[in-house]
C-alpha cells in the first residue's frame, strides 16, 4: 500500500442474539424454516398491536458488553429509525440511537506478533430487517421476492472506534470479535445464515494530518477474507482518486466477489436522515444493580482466561493453546477429548493436542467441514490416545486406525477388535520375532557387531515388518539391543 497515506478503518459488525423467539413477539428465530412462516402481526407490523421486550435477548447483550469491559448503562431506551426497503414491512426500525445498552468497551487483537487494543464505541439492541431473495438456486429473477422470517430477530450492533489502520487489521479485529461472542454464548455467529455481518467504514488521509479524509461505507462483505478484500481494493481506489487529483465522495459502496470491486450503491446517509424519535410503544428499561451482577457472575471462561489455564495447567505451548482457544468449538472438543484420554493415560494434554491440530484439522480441512462438523467424536480422540498410551497400538497403527474413524467415527477400540490390530507386548513373542530376524539377516548383525550401532535400525525395520506393525517398536529395540550385545 501506498505508505504517503493513512488508512482509518472503523466497523459495524450486526451479530444475530441467540434466542428461541424473536425480539418483540414469539415468532421462532429458527433458521432453515419456508419463507414467511415464521411471521406474525407483531413482526410485520400490522395496525393496533404491541411490541413486548425479550428480556434474554438484554442479558445477552450485555453479557456481551461485560466481556468487552463496556460501561452498562442502567437506563436504556428504543427509538424508531424511519426508512423505507421493501425488507421492512414496518417501513421503521426499532433501534437504539441515545442511552445504548453498552458504551466504551474495548477488544485485543495480534497482527504480525504485535497486540492492540480497538476501542468500542456502542452496543446497542435492535431488530433485523427481513431479506430479499434475487435467486432461485441457479436462476436469477428479474424481480425480487421479500422473506420476512428474518424480521424482528434480534440484532446487537457492535460499533468500533476508528481505530484500525489496515485491512489485516480489520479481518484480526472481526476474528477477534467473533471468537468472544460465541465463547460467551450470545450468537453463534454464522455468516453464511447471516448471523455475524459487517459493515465497513473507511477513510485515507496524508501521514501527519489530523483530520478524518471523507469516508466510505462497504456492504455485501459475506466473510472475513471477504472484508479485507474489499477494504484493500478501496484502500487503492481512494489513493487513486486523490492522487489523480480528484475528491473521494462520502457514499454507500457495495462489494463485488465477483469482479473484485466496490461499486456505488447510494449517497451515505447521516442520522438526521433516519429522523430518530423514541419509540412510544416501549417504555425505557432500567436495568438494576443485582440484574447486571448476575450476569457478570454467570460469564462463561474467557479466551484469554482459558489460554493462561491451559498453560498453566496442562503445560501447552503458546502455539498449540492459540489454535485450540481460537474457535470455541475447537477449544470445547479439545477439551472433552482431554477428559476422556485423561481415564486412561496419564499426562496426554500435548498427545491429545498433537492428534488434534496436527492430524484431524488438517483432514478437515482438507475435507472442507468445520470442527463441528467432524466425523470424529472428541470422546474418540481421547480413547485413540488411551490405547497408544497403554501400549495397545503403535503409533503408526494409531494413524491406520485415524482413518478408519474418520470415515464412520467408529469407535478406536472396535476397530482394533474387528482388524487384530492390537500391539504386540509379550516379552516372549518380542524375543521370539527379534531372534528370527536377527537369524535372517547375518550381514546387518555383522555389521552392528563391527560398529556401525545404527545398523540396528534396519534390524527394528525388519521385526516390525515381519509382525506386520504390530511388535511395539520401543521394546524391539530394547530386546535387540540386549540380543545383539550378548
Amino acid at each position: 500500500m501506498n505508505n504517503k497515506y493513512e488508512v482509518i478503518i472503523g466497523l459495524e459488525v450486526h451479530s444475530q442474539i441467540k434466542t428461541k423467539t424473536k425480539i418483540f413477539c414469539n415468532c421462532s428465530t429458527e433458521f432453515h424454516c419456508k419463507p414467511n412462516t415464521n411471521i406474525c402481526p407483531v413482526c410485520t407490523g400490522q395496525p393496533g398491536v404491541l411490541p413486548v421486550l425479550n428480556k434474554h435477548a438484554v442479558e445477552l447483550i450485555v453479557r456481551t458488553g461485560l466481556a468487552l469491559d463496556c460501561t452498562i448503562n442502567k437506563k436504556s431506551v428504543f427509538a424508531r429509525k424511519q426508512y423505507f426497503y421493501p425488507d421492512l414491512p414496518k417501513n421503521y426500525q426499532i433501534s437504539q440511537y441515545e442511552l445504548p445498552f453498552c458504551e466504551h468497551g474495548k477488544i485485543n487483537i495480534s497482527v504480525d506478533g504485535k497486540t492492540k487494543s480497538i476501542g468500542i464505541t456502542r452496543i446497542h439492541l435492535e431488530e433485523d430487517a427481513g431479506k430479499l431473495i434475487h435467486d432461485i438456486g441457479s436462476r436469477q429473477l428479474d424481480y425480487s421476492l421479500a422473506d420476512y422470517n428474518r424480521t424482528g430477530v434480534p440484532l446487537m450492533e457492535i460499533v468500533s472506534e476508528p481505530d484500525m489502520r489496515s485491512p489485516q487489521e480489520a479481518a484480526a479485529y472481526l476474528e477477534s470479535l467473533k471468537n468472544l461472542i460465541e465463547y460467551v454464548e450470545a450468537s453463534d455467529c454464522n455468516m453464511e445464515e447471516g448471523k455475524f455481518r459487517c459493515d465497513a467504514n473507511i477513510s485515507i488521509r496524508p501521514f501527519g494530518q489530523k483530520e478524518f479524509g471523507t469516508k466510505a461505507e462497504l456492504k455485501n462483505m459475506n466473510s472475513i477474507s471477504g472484508v479485507q478484500e474489499a477494504l484493500s481494493y478501496e484502500v487503492e481506489r481512494q489513493i487513486e482518486i486523490v492522487e489523480s487529483g480528484g475528491r473521494v465522495i462520502q457514499e454507500t459502496r457495495t462489494w463485488d466477489p465477483n469482479e473484485k470491486v466496490t461499486k456505488s450503491m447510494r449517497s451515505k446517509e447521516n442520522a438526521h436522515d433516519y429522523r430518530y424519535f423514541p419509540d412510544p410503544d416501549l417504555v425505557p428499561v432500567n436495568l438494576d444493580d443485582e440484574f447486571i451482577d448476575n450476569i457478570k457472575k454467570n460469564i462463561p471462561e474467557l479466551p484469554e482466561a482459558r489460554k493462561a489455564r491451559l498453560i498453566n495447567d496442562l503445560g501447552l505451548s503458546e502455539y498449540d493453546t492459540n489454535i485450540i482457544i481460537s474457535d470455541k468449538a475447537l477449544a470445547d472438543y479439545y477439551e472433552t477429548a482431554l477428559n476422556t484420554a485423561n481415564k486412561g493415560a496419564k499426562d496426554c494434554a500435548k498427545t491429545v493436542a498433537n492428534w488434534i491440530i496436527t492430524e484431524l484439522l488438517g483432514k478437515l480441512n482438507n475435507s472442507k467441514l468445520t470442527i463441528k462438523e467432524s466425523p470424529i467424536s472428541p470422546e474418540n480422540i481421547g480413547k485413540l490416545v488411551i490405547l497408544i498410551s497403554k501400549g495397545t497400538i503403535s503409533g503408526k497403527i494409531a494413524k491406520t486406525i485415524f482413518e478408519d474413524m474418520f470415515k464412520d467415527n467408529k469407535d478406536p477400540e472396535v476397530i482394533v477388535k474387528e482388524k487384530g490390530l492390537v500391539q504386540i507386548s509379550d516379552a516372549g513373542e518380542i524375543v521370539k520375532v527379534c531372534q528370527e530376524a536377527i537369524d535372517e539377516n547375518a550381514k546387518i548383525v555383522a555389521d552392528y557387531k563391527s560398529g556401525k550401532k545404527s545398523a540396528i535400525g534396519a534390524l527394528v525395520g525388519a521385526v516390525m515388518k515381519k509382525s506386520k506393525g504390530k511388535a511395539n517398536p520401543q521394546m524391539v529395540n530394547k530386546t535387540l539391543t540386549e540380543l545383539l550385545n550378548k
